[in-house]
């Protein structure tokens, strides 16, 4: 199972566990009737990245706070939209399907009893998390998540791609710099301001008025970067058009605070945790009730063949 060259996989947990439970029938059931549809997706998802793509070590990187409050502070707007309830004194809770929730804390438990490392820090998105432990890695490593955010990872020369999932995991876009460079026309480290410029809804970030993704890609063709562009606003000689300095203009205050919000970040204090692959279960006991208890069946006896393997 072990290569030559030793590489690290980062998995966005809760952006496949929704592909999970979204992409899996409710119908797959423990024997009491709950659904673990998400939880039996997520192993088989495992299972086949384990197979497809042989990584020396794993990290299930989770969302310790979805909607960290420094991201707030700096843009109320951030990801507002998807806050169920809000209260003076208890942190905001995000829209999370009723029969999904319950699931969470099982998968949490079943990775902990195989071993495979679960990573998330208090005050911080997994997004952030995978950000550090790609900025401290020395090997190759392999993003796997369905979140675009990420792309800002992508750098080849050392080795850094994101695997993007298109069908469940069997069918993964492998986004590298040669390929953001055609569809958006840069590279990772540009992929940040092109989404700050831009806007993304999702997220609750506006972007600049008017300046969509192909005029972002211009812009950031033509001066560089986000201060290169900045900068040309204040220089009546630049290439700008009346109409886009004046928009950039406006959005000063969105542009001077957004980059702290959109770029991951790379100095979350990560745990010591063991990351390597682990060929049998940390704890075959806990591993064993389980299984019998939410009817895992057949994903857990496949991941873990993969794992001996």
């Amino acid at each position: 199972m072990r290569g030559v060259t030793r590489r690290l996989m980062l998995l966005d947990t809760a952006s496949l566990y929704f592909r999970a439970y979204f992409g899996v029938p409710d119908s797959v059931r423990a024997p009491d009737g709950t659904p673990v549809n998400a939880v039996r997706g997520l192993l088989d998802f495992i299972d086949r990245l384990v197979k497809d793509h042989r990584p020396d070590e794993l990290v299930a990187c989770m969302d310790a706070d979805w909607r960290p409050q420094w991201r707030v502070d700096l843009i109320p707007s951030y990801k507002a939209h998807r806050v169920a309830v809000e209260t003076e004194t208890g942190p905001d809770e995000e829209v999370v399907p009723d029969t999904l929730s319950p699931q969470v804390p099982v998968i949490e438990d079943v990775l902990d009893a195989l071993g495979i490392a679960r990573v998330g820090v208090a005050g911080y998105e997994a997004d952030d998390v995978i950000g550090t432990f790609t900025g401290r890695a020395t090997s190759p490593v392999d993003i796997v998540t369905g979140d675009r955010d990420l792309y800002q990872l992508v750098d080849d020369e050392r080795g850094v791609r994101v695997l993007y999932p298109l069908k469940g995991v069997g069918t993964l876009q492998l986004t590298d710099e040669t390929w953001l460079r055609e569809k958006y026309g840069v590279d990772g480290s540009g992929y940040a301001d092109l989404a700050l410029l831009r806007g993304d809804p999702s997220d609750g970030l506006p972007g600049v008025p008017g300046i969509g993704e192909k005029t972002a890609a211009k812009l950031l063709d033509a001066f560089g970067d986000l201060a290169g562009i900045m900068a040309a606003v204040d220089d009546p000689k630049s290439a700008l058009t009346p109409s886009q300095r004046r928009r950039l203009d406006e959005s000063r205050p969105y542009v001077a605070l957004a980059p702290e919000v959109v770029r991951v970040a790379g100095d979350v204090p990560l745990p010591d945790v063991d990351t390597a692959l682990p060929r049998t279960p940390r704890d075959p006991a806990a591993l064993d009730a389980l299984a019998a208890r939410w009817g895992l069946g057949g994903s857990l006896q496949r991941l873990l063949t993969t794992l001996d393997g």
